[in-house]
């Protein structure tokens, strides 16, 4: 056990490291840095307002849990606050960032990528630090069973963190391109445009704070359901998701370091070399752990065949990481030929925008059905698991990637505010389309590992519940199928509702400074940021509660109405739906944002032209299935999942239709 002890704790520590070499560096002139602390003040008020809220909403779910189990209800503190503080640490860290990465900008593209990849490996090490130690203490000095409620208090915070951070992020882009960049012509983050500042600060509410919980959940689910399959049956099998956890810190750490001393290749080769090492090094230490501490038993094909199923997941994350990448870069034919087709007009670059998401959930679906089949054969329901946790190990390195993302948006917004060098401006543009492609390829890390880890908590679910085998004939069954494959596209409307509320008031406000306030447009006049930020954290903290009030009674409500095996049938259908759409809905949305930064490299009339034009309301559209809808499903799918397992004694096993 002293594996996943002292591997969290070196990430902890290279974390103090990584935000010192950051805080070390030249942070730019008074503009960047007056523009970085907009910045940081606007994100660090909302996180604020956030956390207040989610907190009265946590202390009502830990003294509910009080009356299941106390062990239950001080897990789920713990996995609360690691989440919390994750997203914390993280964007913190980011807001630190950005000035000081578009400030490297200045001497070269290389340094440009090191500082804000090392303030986005910062976050990176705080994910996997504080998710491993709490699992850790709640492992050794809890129980194993408590660790449901970790995972719920993760899963909780998560929900909230993607939910709120997405609304707000995408009512105030929406806002700022809808007529900052359709009605008047103005460049992406002009400093004439009020809702800058805000699109800004909602790139770190969302893609930082809201991304690391979100990733937090998901490595937390995997190795917790590897963890609960194994209670009562083999301790050594228990201990080796922790052991396989702090493997893939490890080699996450070198990965970071390998990307750090690199020169003269692209930013996305360098990525893509760090994330290939750290997955390599992963897949050779895990054999080791296999071959030192596995056991051979329930008709496992040796001791290798946990490991066998361990790699699957780990190919498999790759193939689906990479098929997001093909049909979301701009490198690649999808995302060229949705650039193309906004020359017919914005019509067709949202339907052409749909249609590349749709067709690219056939690749990760086929992969993540043959994965479950090799993993099931060599390792049973175990090996599902470990599947999971084999997509998930080299978290560390893909929520560095990812955070690095919005970072190197961020430092794009202020190099254009601050009006510096064409030069300048280009290098942190080509950072930020890389952070797109990052983005997608750790949204389809996310939303692949959701399929097996859900899988591995519904196994979980049904041994704690006693069902055996599931009648898909019985009619409460197939009630709880088509309930559960129908609440995914309900949480999708109310999401869309929340930002497409928040967007219309943010227009209206954009509208109305540049009517009453004409010296903005001019130059002379500074636009009330403040006031945009204000729209959107109203709009976030509004919109947020009634998605996470129906994910969390939804299983309560069905497993007390129509019974465990209606729940069972309720979390197949939500899982059958689910992943299909969290996919389409991430790389849409990936493509459309893509297909608008191709455009404006210069292709098809480049900015201001009439592709142009179309291409930004493709956009708009595509921001929020990627940033706020899609995202949410896959934690949708765990949080309903991990309460069904933690209630799953308390569910009668007939509801009150039988």
């Amino acid at each position: 056990m002293w594996i996943p002890l002292y591997s969290s704790l070196i990430a902890l520590g290279t974390l103090v490291i990584l935000a010192l070499i950051v805080l070390r560096q030249d942070p730019g002139n008074r503009t960047m840095q007056d523009i970085s602390r907009r910045i940081e003040r606007g994100a660090m008020a909302f996180l604020r307002r956030e956390y207040g809220t989610i907190c009265i909403a946590a202390l009502i779910v830990f003294t509910l849990l009080l009356f299941v189990k106390v062990q239950t209800a001080v897990a789920f503190i713990l996995g609360s606050s690691a989440s919390g503080l994750a997203g914390f640490i993280g964007m913190w860290m980011a807001t630190k960032s950005n000035a000081r990465t578009t400030q490297a900008a200045t001497r070269s593209t290389d340094q440009a990528l090191f500082v804000a990849f090392t303030g986005g490996s910062v976050m990176g090490m705080a994910v996997v630090g504080l998710a491993l130690l709490g699992i850790y203490i709640v492992f050794t000095r809890l129980n194993p069973e408590s660790l449901t409620g970790y995972a719920l208090g993760a899963s909780f915070i998560a929900l909230f963190a993607r939910v709120g951070g997405g609304i707000y992020t995408k009512s105030a882009d929406m806002g700022a391109d809808l007529v900052g960049k359709v009605e008047k012509d103005l460049p992406e983050d002009d400093p004439r445009n009020p809702a800058a500042i805000a699109d800004n600060v909602g790139d770190n509410v969302g893609d930082v704070a809201g991304l690391g919980a979100d990733i937090l959940e998901s490595f937390v689910g995997s190795v917790v359901a590897g963890i609960i399959l194994m209670v009562g049956i083999s301790m050594e099998l228990m201990r080796i998701p922790l052991m396989i956890a702090g493997a893939g810190i490890i080699a996450s750490i070198i990965g970071i370091f390998a990307v750090q001393v690199m020169r003269g290749i692209s930013a996305q080769k360098q990525l893509m070399t760090g994330s290939l090492l750290a997955t390599v090094l992963t897949a050779v230490a895990s054999y080791f752990i296999f071959r030192n501490f596995g056991v051979e038993f329930m008709g496992f094909k040796g001791i290798y065949g946990p490991y066998i199923a361990l790699m699957t997941g780990l190919v498999s994350g790759v193939v689906v990481g990479f098929t997001s990448e093909f049909y979301t870069s701009n490198r690649y034919a999808p995302t060229r030929k949705l650039a193309e087709s906004c020359q017919s007009g914005a019509m067709v670059a949202v339907v052409n925008g749909l249609a590349v998401g749709m067709a690219s959930t056939a690749i990760p679906i086929v992969t993540i059905g043959v994965s479950i089949l090799v993993s099931y054969h060599y390792s049973g329901l175990y090996g599902v698991a470990m599947a999971a946790l084999g997509m998930l190990a080299v978290t560390g390195f893909t929520v560095s990637m990812d955070a690095y993302g919005p970072i190197a948006d961020n430092a794009a917004g202020i190099s254009e505010m601050s009006k510096l060098d064409k030069e300048v401006r280009t290098r942190v543009s080509a950072l930020d389309a890389v952070g797109n492609t990052t983005a997608a390829i750790g949204k389809g890390f996310a939303i692949g590992s959701a399929a097996f880890a859900t899988l591995g908590l519904f196994a979980a679910y049904t041994q704690t519940a006693r069902l055996g085998t599931i009648d898909v004939l019985n009619p409460v069954v197939i009630v709880g199928i088509c309930i559960g494959a129908m609440l995914p596209y309900l949480i999708s409307s109310v999401l869309f509702a929340g930002v497409s509320g928040g967007a219309y008031e943010m227009v209206k406000e954009v509208q109305r400074q540049f009517k009453e306030r004409p010296g903005i447009l001019k130059g002379g006049e500074e636009p009330d940021s403040d006031r945009c930020i204000d729209i959107s954290t109203r709009a976030a903290l509004k919109s947020m509660l009634k998605p996470g009030l129906i994910v969390v009674m939804s299983p309560v409500i069905m497993g007390f109405v129509l019974g465990s095996a209606a729940l069972a049938g309720f979390l197949l259908g939500a899982l059958s739906t689910g992943i299909p759409l969290a996919l389409q809905m991430g790389n849409s949305g990936g493509s459309m944002d893509n297909a608008k930064k191709y455009i404006e490299e210069g292709h098809f009339g480049g900015k201001g032209s009439d592709a142009h034009h179309a291409a930004v309301v493709g956009d708009c559209v595509g921001d929020p299935l990627k940033d706020t809808v899609g995202p949410s499903i896959n934690i949708l799918l765990k949080l309903m999942s991990i309460i069904s397992l933690v209630l799953a004694a308390h569910f009668p096993a007939n509801g009150l239709f039988h």
